[in-house]
């Protein structure tokens, strides 16, 4: 049953105590990768590992509830990493209970009666033909699960009242846990006389009988020929088969039953063996996670797994915060602002520990996330990498004081290391990324130079040859040189990274640049270079590569425009004022025929250029691409005495150290 702020009754999922031998055990059959079959033979025969097992698989986490009837089917839901992480923040959570001697020997004397009751439920189950021995067995071990409540209640009365209800308290479990109305009534009856179960269902009389059998008094063999007219040898027989096996597994976990019971020695190594490898666990389950959104949805799962209290998850954005995930029930669409911060979920997310809501009336937002844990109090812990919180962990509790919250505590630090160190994963990802791109686009510079200094020899080479049919090869040769030179410049820069622009001195680009046209394209004296730059800072915001690119374009456009000879100018201007704005002004100008009318009627659109009919004039529209990208501006004036380019670059202030997009 659900716990609201209205009534003092257990949570479903409760945490209770268990003997630290059979906690052991059970850590060491996880570790030794047994099967679902051992391990769940080690946990059937306990009451608080049966309980959790149970109340995990049929919870909305792993789908439809009432379909587990066992504790191994539950194992076989829940899957290897689950079990494993359950049964080791079990132990974990052991370490919290602080019981007293006494009680640690009631807990003793609680373990014996429990599996004594569910052994005899199952051979009882076997003996009189129910189909399900292993449904009896698991509700003989849940049966006066009333009574490990209260054994761990400090409260007097509360105790006496979870003692005086622990029937009613089994069956309300029981049904919340899926298992079925007539389990329910099985835990409900489970006191009434053998008169009253005469015509009751057969599980009510398994039950009901197990538990006389259980306590070896007169009453139970008598109730044993009533229920089931079973012999009193035969019922002697079958009493004296399970104290022996409970015996045989107490022997096994070194669990006196006769002598006094000191529970420090097992605890004491679950203190020293077991905490270390909780969080480290937890810490590599959730260290696979590829993202921040994707590791606080998984946190969900493994705060309940730890807690075993219901739990709610928001991450951090632009809009607020978002909820993200929910341990119980349909994941609501719910996205609050992170200021101001009044409720405790904004307070969480503001500070640096968590924060409790606390006698103070509680604001909307708190009820409301009230009413989605449906817990009486509940608490925020802050997801944080560094010194920003990415996100909030909302844990449902009994109370302000509930020692779920030190554990919660504990793993919310360790998530918001493993939150740190994914970023910087993510980073350095990022960063070995961008180091292959960088290195892929200067291969293909260094292997595009030469083929501009080859093509440039060819048409040398073409100048000097008298046979027009060579002549004519060696223009294919070139043309189709140009081509991948063309195709090596896109694939360095179609990437994602090319978006991310740098800081550029635009003279600083072009000096190299007229260097390597002196040896290739203006190599052969007839046309020459002339370099004018202003004396100003020429600071753009652009990409190198895309610079490189669309000068190398327009200038080896303008040689090949002049075969015969002529000059060709780059000149940079700084700064121009147009439109209120300051620009970096590059002219690219040469003293050729012009540009022919097909071209200009189609200005930076693909055609047809004085090149060749072989070749494509892509040139032109690649440098509009490049100029668009770094959102500048290019206008051409042509006629016979020549083609000037005007290209204006967004110029970007002298002290601005980040100017990227």
């Amino acid at each position: 049953m659900t716990v609201t702020r209205h009534q003092q009754s257990p949570s479903p999922d409760l945490q209770l105590p268990s003997l630290p031998e059979l906690t052991l055990r059970a850590l060491e059959a996880c570790r030794g990768e047994q099967s679902y079959r051992q391990i769940g033979e080690i946990v059937a025969s306990d009451t608080a590992m049966a309980a959790r097992v149970l109340a995990l698989a049929n919870s909305a986490l792993y789908g439809r509830p009432g379909e587990i009837r066992s504790v191994e089917q539950a194992l076989l839901r829940l899957g290897t990493d689950c079990v494993h992480s359950l049964i080791l923040t079990v132990a974990l959570r052991q370490l919290l209970f602080n019981l007293g001697a006494d009680q640690w020997g009631q807990l003793r004397d609680f373990w014996r009666h429990s599996l004594t009751t569910a052994l005899t439920a199952r051979a009882l189950a076997t003996l009189t033909r129910y189909n399900d021995p292993d449904e009896a067995f698991l509700l003989g071990m849940l049966h006066n699960i009333g009574e490990l409540i209260a054994l761990k209640t400090e409260d007097e009365h509360l105790k006496q009242q979870y003692l005086d209800q622990q029937a009613e308290i089994g069956a309300n479990l029981t049904e919340s846990w899926g298992l079925g109305p007539m389990a329910a009534d099985a835990m409900r009856y489970q006191q009434a006389s053998p008169a009253d179960i005469q015509d009751a269902s057969h599980l009510v009389k398994l039950i009901n009988l197990s538990t006389r059998l259980a306590l070896s008094d007169a009453a139970g063999i008598a109730a044993a020929i009533r229920v089931f007219d079973l012999s009193e040898e035969l019922t002697h027989e079958i009493r004296l088969r399970i104290d022996r096996e409970v015996e045989a597994l107490a022997q096994t976990l070194s669990i006196p039953l006769r002598e006094h019971y000191d529970a420090e020695p097992g605890q004491q190594r679950l203190r020293h063996s077991l905490i270390s490898q909780a969080l480290t666990n937890e810490a590599l389950s959730l260290a696979q996670q590829p993202d921040i959104p994707s590791i606080l949805a998984h946190a969900v799962s493994g705060l309940t797994l730890l807690t075993g209290m219901p739990c709610l998850s928001f991450g951090a954005g632009d809009d607020g915060l978002t909820l993200m995930a929910t341990s119980q029930g349909d994941l609501a669409s719910m996205v609050v602002a992170s200021t101001p911060a009044h409720s405790v979920l904004t307070k969480a997310f503001a500070g640096s520990g968590p924060v409790t809501l606390e006698d103070d009336a509680p604001t909307v937002l708190d009820r409301q996330l009230l009413n989605l844990l449906g817990t009486p109090s509940f608490c925020a812990l802050p997801v944080q990498a560094g010194s920003d919180a990415v996100g909030v962990l909302v844990l449902g509790t009994n109370s302000n004081e509930d020692p779920s919250r030190d554990l919660a505590d504990m793993y919310a630090r360790q998530l918001s290391q493993n939150v740190s160190r994914a970023l910087r994963e993510h980073q350095d990802s990022d960063l070995e990324r961008s180091t292959e791109h960088n290195e892929l686009r200067r291969q293909l510079h260094e292997v595009s130079n030469p083929l501009t200094i080859v093509r440039q020899y060819i048409y040398q080479l073409r100048n000097k040859m008298e046979d027009p049919g060579v002549q004519g090869d060696l223009d294919v040769i070139r043309e189709e040189l140009e081509r991948a030179t063309n195709l090596l410049l896109q694939v360095g820069r179609h990437s994602p990274e090319d978006q991310e622009f740098d800081r550029i001195l635009l003279n600083d680009e072009l000096k190299p640049l007229a260097d390597l046209f002196e040896e290739t394209l203006f190599a052969n004296g007839h046309t020459s270079l002339n370099l004018n730059l202003c004396r100003t800072p020429t600071w753009i915001s652009g990409s190198r590569g895309s610079i490189r690119q669309l000068v190398i374009n327009l200038v080896k456009n303008a040689v090949e425009a002049m075969p015969a000879g002529g000059d060709v100018t780059l000149r940079t201007t700084a700064p121009v004022i147009q439109s209120g704005s300051q620009w970096v002004e590059l002219v690219i100008q040469d003293s050729g025929p012009g540009l022919p009318a097909n071209v200009q009627h189609q200005l930076f659109r693909p055609v047809e250029t004085t090149k060749g009919s072989h070749h494509s004039g892509l040139g032109l529209s690649i440098v509009k691409q490049l100029i668009d990208g770094m959102e500048g501006i290019i206008s051409c004036h042509t006629g016979d005495t020549g083609t000037l380019f005007r290209i204006l670059f967004p110029m970007t202030a002298d002290d601005d150290t980040d100017t990227h997009r």
